[in-house]
C-alpha cells in the first residue's frame, strides 16, 4: 500500500511573501535592530552553514518579539512599494515585494516546524494569538490597492522567463485573494480571514489534544496478544510517560487505521483501538472538533462568494492543475467505481478467512487489517513479522533512500554531527551534487512524539534562490514508533514507503534551480507537488535497490529473492480496500467545499454519512482515510478542497514511471532527464507543459488503472 501522507510546504500567499532571508544587495535600507532585539537570533541571517536554523540558540520566548517586529517591518516595505513616487517597474515593485519580510519569515519557517514536530502550550497559545494576525497581516499585502495598482502597471510584455512569470503569479495571486474587490467587501473579507485563520489553529489545537487523549490505555497485557515483546515494551514506556506506570499505551496515529491492528489478536481490544481513533474527536468535550469544523465551512463558503465564486472549492482549484471541481470529481469518480468493486472481493476474501475458522461475526472495519494480512498470507506466503528484520530504520534511509538518489541523480550524503537540532532524535546529513559540490543540508525527525502532529511531511527550513544566494536546508518529518532502548528500530514496509516518499519531496526541494523563492522547488500546485514524491515510492522495489537496503539487522544478510518475489507479487494486494479509503476521503473533502449554499450543511457526522451514501462508499469496513473530525489535511492544514490531488498527482506518477520503465527504468539518463524536466523547474512554468515535455504526451488514468490492478 502506498502511504499517502501530508507534506508542509511554505508557500508565499500563506507565508505572506518571501520566506526566506535577504541578500544584502537586495535591500539596503533595513532600519537598525533595537537593543532590547539585538540577542534575538531571529534578528539576523543564521551563521550556519547554508543559514541552517540556530536550534541551539531559538527560545520560546524569542518568536514573540520577533513577530511583532517582523510584522511592523514587512508593513513599512509594502507601504515605501506601494507609496513609491518612481513610476512602477518590475525591480522596484515586484523584487521589492518578493524581498520584503525577511524577519518576519525566518521566524515563521522556524515557528512552524516546531509547531508541527515538537510543540507545547506555550507554542500553542502563540499559534491561536497570531494565526488571526498574520492573516489579517496578508490581507494588508495582498488587499493593498495601491500595490496590486503598480503590478498591474507593469508591461508583462517586456519581461522573459522566471521574471515574467513571476510578475503572472503575484498577479495572480492578487487577484485569487480578492484585489478586485470593492473596499467595503474587502473589510468583509478581511474578517472571515482573520477568523478562519484562528478556527483552523483552533482546529489543529484541539486534534493535537483529541490524538493524545484518546490513547487506548490496556490494563492487562494478555489483551495485547499478537504484539511483539519490543511493542509491549514499547506501550509499557508510553503509559510510563502518561502516568500510567504498570499500564500499556496504545498511542493513535492521524488515519483511521491504527498499525497495531494488524497484528492485535484479540477482537475486543481490536474494536476498542479502532473505535479511540474513529471516535477521539467528537467527545463533547474540549477536543471535540465538531463545532469548530463547521464553521470553518460556512466561513469558506463565506469567502468563496465574496471572491464571486459559487463554492469555496470554485475558488481553491483556480490555479491548480485540475483547474476546477468537475475536473477533479470526474478523476475521483474513475478510481472510485473500480476500487470499491475490487474492495468488495476483498471483503469476500476476509470474511470467507474468519468463516473458515469458525469466527461467527461480519468482518467490521477493525477486523479489516488483522485478517486481511491473514490473506495475504495465504495468498502470497508472505508475513509482516518475516519482513520486518529487514527493514531497519538507518539502513532503509542509507542504503535504499540515498543509494537510489545517488544511483539514479549521481548525489551523495555525508552524516553531520555538529549542527543544532530542536529534539535529541532529529539527525542531519550533508547533500552533494553529482560535481560534488555542496547542495543542501537534510534533517529528518523519525520517531512518533505526545507534542507531534500525526503523519509524515517534507518543509523547508531554507528555500533556495539564485538572487538570495541561498541554498536548501530542509527537513522530513516522521511517526515511526520508537523501540524500546537498546532495541533496533524496524519498519513495516508501508514505513519504507512512507520514508521513500517524503524523500521525493525533498528531492524536488534540493534540486530547485530557481531565481525567486516565491516560484522555487515545491512552491507549485498542490495536484503536481504529490507527484515527485509518490514517484520516489517505485524505487522501493526496484531489484538493486531493495537487494542494498533490505539487510537483515541482525545477521545483515539480503532478504532471500523468495521473500523479495513475495513482497512485489502482494503489491497490488488489499489495493481495493486502500484506493477506497483514499477517495472516499478526497470526496468528503470535496463535497464539504462544494456546497453553494449554507442551506446544503448538515451536522459533521449527518454530512459525511450522507456524501459516502451518495457517492457509493457503501462498506461500513472501508471507512474513509480521515473521518471529518480528525480531517487534519483540510481543517487544519493546507489541503481545504485539494486532497484529490494525492491522486491526482498519482496519475502523472504512474505516467512518468510508465514512460522512464520503457525507456531504460532506472539509469542516470532517465534521472538527469527527470531532473531537468520535473524537479528542478519549480513553478517557473506552465506544468502541465512541462509534464509533456516529459512524458510526450498529456497524462491519462490507464497507467494509474493498471498500477492498481484494476484493469490488465
Amino acid at each position: 500500500m502506498k502511504n499517502i501522507v501530508p507534506i508542509a510546504i511554505v508557500s508565499a500567499l500563506t507565508m505572506t511573501t518571501a520566506c526566506t532571508t535577504m541578500d544584502k544587495t537586495t535591500n539596503t535600507n533595513m532600519p537598525s535592530i533595537p537593543m532590547e532585539l539585538a540577542n534575538n537570533p531571529f534578528m539576523k541571517k543564521s551563521s550556519l552553514q547554508y543559514q541552517a536554523p540556530e536550534f541551539d540558540k531559538i527560545k520560546d520566548e524569542h518568536f514573540k518579539p520577533a513577530f511583532d517586529y517582523g510584522l511592523k517591518i514587512q508593513l513599512q516595505e509594502i507601504d515605501a512599494i506601494a507609496n513609491n513616487a518612481d513610476a512602477p517597474t518590475f525591480e522596484n515593485t515586484v523584487v521589492a515585494l518578493e524581498n520584503s519580510g525577511e524577519i518576519l519569515s525566518r521566524a515563521r519557517i522556524v515557528f512552524g516546524n516546531l509547531t508541527g514536530s515538537n510543540t507545547n502550550p506555550t507554542l500553542q497559545a502563540l499559534d491561536e494569538e497570531y494565526s488571526p494576525i498574520f492573516a489579517g497581516h496578508s490581507d494588508k499585502i495582498y488587499l493593498n490597492e495601491k500595490l496590486y495598482t503598480r503590478i498591474k502597471a507593469i508591461d508583462a510584455s517586456k519581461l522573459q522567463g522566471e521574471d515574467k512569470r513571476l510578475l503572472e503569479y503575484y498577479k495572480q495571486n492578487f487577484e485569487i485573494a480578492g484585489a478586485n474587490l470593492s473596499s467595503a467587501d474587502k473589510e468583509k473579507l478581511k474578517v472571515v480571514n482573520k477568523e478562519l485563520a484562528t478556527l483552523s489553529t483552533q482546529f489543529g489545537n484541539k486534534l493535537l489534544d483529541a490524538r493524545k487523549n484518546g490513547a487506548l490505555i490496556i490494563d492487562d497485557v494478555k489483551e495485547l496478544d499478537g504484539l511483539s515483546p519490543d511493542q509491549i515494551a514499547s506501550a509499557a514506556a508510553d503509559a510510563k510517560l502518561a502516568g500510567k506506570d504498570g499500564k500499556y499505551l496504545l498511542a493513535l496515529q492521524n488515519t483511521t487505521q491504527q498499525p497495531l491492528l494488524q497484528n492485535l489478536k484479540n477482537r475486543n481490544t481490536r474494536e476498542k483501538l479502532f473505535k479511540a481513533s474513529w471516535y477521539r474527536a467528537e467527545k463533547s468535550d474540549d477536543a471535540d472538533t465538531r463545532a469548530t469544523l463547521e464553521k470553518e465551512a460556512k466561513l469558506r463558503l463565506q469567502k468563496a462568494k465574496l471572491l464571486g465564486k459559487k463554492s469555496f472549492a470554485d475558488w481553491k482549484l483556480q490555479d491548480q492543475m485540475a483547474q476546477n471541481p468537475t475536473n477533479a470529481l470526474k478523476l475521483l469518480s474513475q478510481l472510485a467505481t473500480p476500487a470499491v468493486e475490487t474492495a468488495k472481493r476483498e471483503s469476500k476474501e476476509i470474511q470467507d478467512m474468519i468463516d473458515s475458522q469458525k469466527g461467527g461475526f461480519k468482518v467490521e472495519a477493525w477486523d479489516w487489517n488483522f485478517y486481511s494480512e491473514q490473506v495475504r498470507k495465504a495468498k502470497y506466503d508472505l508475513d509482516e513479522s518475516e519482513i520486518k528484520p529487514y527493514f531497519e530504520v538507518s539502513t532503509v534511509l542509507e542504503k535504499g533512500v540515498f543509494y537510489a538518489a545517488e544511483q539514479f541523480y549521481g548525489i551523495s550524503f555525508k552524516k553531520r554531527t555538529d549542527l543544532p537540532v530542536y529534539h535529541p532524535d532529529v539527525v542531519t546529513y550533508e547533500v552533494f551534487d553529482k560535481d560534488g559540490k555542496s547542495l543542501a543540508i537534510y534533517y529528518l525527525d523519525f520517531y512518533t512524539r505526545s507534542n507531534k502532529n500525526g503523519g509524515a511531511w517534507m518543509n523547508n527550513l531554507v528555500d533556495q534562490s539564485h538572487m538570495k544566494g541561498q541554498k536548501p536546508v530542509i527537513v522530513n518529518v516522521f511517526n515511526y514508533q520508537k523501540p524500546a532502548p537498546g532495541k533496533a528500530s524496524l519498519i513495516s514496509y508501508d514505513d519504507v514507503s512512507t520514508m521513500f516518499h517524503e524523500f521525493g519531496h525533498t528531492l524536488h526541494g534540493l534540486f530547485a534551480d530557481q531565481k525567486y523563492v516565491s516560484l522555487s522547488g515545491t512552491a507549485t500546485p498542490r495536484d503536481f507537488v504529490e507527484f515527485p514524491s509518490q514517484i520516489n515510492e517505485f524505487f522501493a522495489l526496484e531489484p538493486a535497490v531493495l537487494k542494498n537496503y533490505a539487510l537483515h539487522y541482525q545477521t545483515k544478510k539480503p532478504m532471500p529473492q523468495a521473500l523479495v518475489d513475495k513482497i512485489k507479487k502482494a503489491s497490488a494486494f488489499n489495493q481495493g480496500y486502500s484506493t477506497t479509503e483514499l477517495v472516499s476521503a478526497a470526496t468528503l473533502d470535496m463535497s464539504w467545499h462544494s456546497i453553494t449554499d449554507e442551506n446544503q450543511l448538515k451536522p459533521t457526522l449527518e454530512f459525511e454519512k450522507d456524501v459516502l451514501k451518495k457517492y457509493g462508499f457503501n462498506l461500513a469496513e472501508v471507512p474513509p482515510r480521515y473521518h471529518s473530525p480528525y480531517f487534519a489535511h483540510i481543517w487544519g492544514g493546507g489541503y481545504s478542497a485539494g486532497y484529490y490531488a494525492y491522486m491526482w498527482s498519482d496519475m502523472l506518477n504512474s505516467n512518468a514511471w510508465d514512460y522512464i520503465s520503457k525507456n531504460g527504468g532506472m539509469t542516470r539518463a532517465n534521472g538527469d532527464r527527470f531532473r531537468k524536466y520535473i524537479l528542478s523547474i519549480g513553478n517557473s512554468k506552465d506544468l502541465n507543459v512541462a509534464f509533456k515535455e516529459f512524458t510526450g504526451k498529456d497524462p491519462d488514468i490507464k497507467a494509474l488503472l493498471k498500477d492498481k490492478g484494476f484493469i490488465k
